[in-house]
């Protein structure tokens, strides 16, 4: 009797304790879904949190793409009014020069009263370093030229015109042999214009070495200089007449001007600034636009590493889905463990009263 007592006492504990095991694993049970339901909703908001972050940098994104843009048609369209309003300007200045040709005749006929009034060299210096002044500052602006510059060497040249690498600054010289010049247009016989006109090759091809010598430097200057001659009709002579001199020019690399020719020199020195600084916001503008591509590669990894983080945590709940089928099997095959040994015990009857073992005693 007393075995069968143990025993019942033992089934009723066990009872008892897989009783309190099944609440146990029910309530974590509950807990793991109530964590599983938590992190499924955190997950939502994360997702939802990125779709938003996505949008708003996209946003970003087009905003800077369309502010570029605007800056980029702005400045191609304020380009295109600078450039028509150079081109106004030419065909202007064109006129000018249209109308002064028609009057070089004009012009001519008082070359004589002109040889009086520079018949001094200094006077005929300044002459020609005045009209280079007044054709320079008509044509670029302050920022692209400077006068009376001394160079490395020690040299100090009537103009420096400065240009971007290449070509380079750029040096002009007024020159004005006006008294060769003078000899050959008074020459009456053809020995006389025979030694003026050696006279004045002469002077020319001194004026042309000394420029070639002084006002080309390397490093410092262009490869080539001006030289500027202050009267259209000693230009056109010297292209007329002198084909041998203009030879020698170009070999030393000395270009000989007149303010004709000097004025549309002038323009086309100033169309290469304004080119040159067209290039210089065009390296901003790809700069900037460096800079958006770099932020669109960051954009690229973080998206990137927000999906890898997706795919940790879906793996994640599939453990604990795991997991918790694992737990849950486990607890009902407890559970049918001791349903099956209630009932072997209640098979083998009811346990003896204590004063039924008291009689038998």
């Amino acid at each position: 009797m007393l075995v069968m007592f143990f025993k019942m006492a033992k089934a009723e504990k066990l009872a008892e304790n897989a009783s309190t095991n099944s609440e146990n694993l029910t309530r974590l049970t509950e807990s793991l879904l109530n964590q599983h339901a938590q992190l499924e909703g955190q997950l939502k908001q994360i997702s939802t949190d990125s779709a938003q972050s996505r949008q708003e940098i996209n946003q970003t994104l087009s905003e800077r793409l369309d502010t570029v843009s605007k800056r980029l048609g702005d400045s191609l369209n304020q380009s295109a009014e600078k450039t028509g309003q150079s081109l106004t300007e030419l065909q202007t200045r064109l006129a000018v020069i249209d109308k002064a040709q028609s009057n070089l005749t004009e012009l001519s006929n008082q070359v004589v009263g002109l040889q009086d009034i520079l018949a001094n060299k200094q006077a005929r210096g300044a002459f020609g370093e005045i009209q280079l002044n007044d054709l320079v500052k008509s044509a670029l602006p302050p920022s692209a030229y400077e006068f009376q510059v001394t160079l490395g060497n020690g040299r100090r040249a009537d103009c420096l015109i400065k240009l971007p690498n290449p070509p380079g600054s750029i040096v002009v010289d007024a020159k004005f042999p006006l008294e060769s010049f003078h000899m050959l247009r008074q020459a009456e016989t053809d020995t006389d214009r025979l030694q003026a006109a050696r006279a004045f090759t002469g002077a020319m091809q001194k004026h042309i070495a000394d420029i070639s010598e002084k006002y080309i430097l390397d490093g410092e200057t262009a490869e080539s200089a001006l030289l500027f001659l202050p009267s259209e009709a000693v230009y056109a002579e010297l292209h007329a007449n002198f084909p041998a001199i203009l030879e020698r020019s170009y070999r030393a690399r000395v270009w000989i001007v007149s303010p004709t020719t000097l004025m549309a020199t002038l323009n086309t020195v100033r169309a290469v600034l304004k080119d040159s600084q067209m290039r210089a916001q065009a390296g901003v503008i790809q700069k900037e636009v460096g800079v958006l591509l770099k932020d669109v590669e960051r954009m690229d990894a973080r998206v990137g590493n927000l999906g890898k983080h997706f795919l940790q945590a879906s793996k994640d709940i599939e453990l604990i889905e795991t997991s918790s089928r694992k737990i849950s099997s486990r607890a009902e095959k407890i559970e049918e463990l001791q349903l099956g040994e209630e009932e072997s015990d209640l098979l083998a009857g009811p346990p003896e009263q204590p004063h039924q073992m008291e009689e038998r005693s």
